[in-house]
């Protein structure tokens, strides 16, 4: 299975420009062990999910960064990674990715 540098790369770049580890985030980074990275997910109410880093290789998570660039381009309301999809979706898909 070849893996598309440049895609995870611009995965790297979303994150990094996130803010994913903002000082107004409910959490500090400390709350996040190494390896991870957290996300809110949610329509309305935002729930936040940490996250194994390895999922930046998966094309169906790279998807869904793509969606937050759209949405919410790097000013993330939640202080950190915000991704736009009910929680039941993401649980779904996160679940098929380990």
């Amino acid at each position: 299975m070849a893996i598309s540098v440049p895609k995870i790369t611009h995965a790297k770049q979303i994150l990094r420009q996130s803010k994913l580890f903002a000082n107004q985030a409910t959490s500090t980074s400390k709350d996040v062990p190494k390896g991870y990275f957290a996300v809110y997910v949610g329509e309305s109410q935002k729930k936040r999910f940490v996250v194994p880093i390895s999922f930046l290789k998966q094309p169906s998570f790279q998807k869904l960064l793509s969606i937050a660039e759209e949405e919410f381009r790097f000013n993330h309301p939640m202080g950190g990674l915000t991704i736009p999809c009910g929680e039941d979706f993401f649980i779904d898909l996160t679940s098929r990715l380990r």
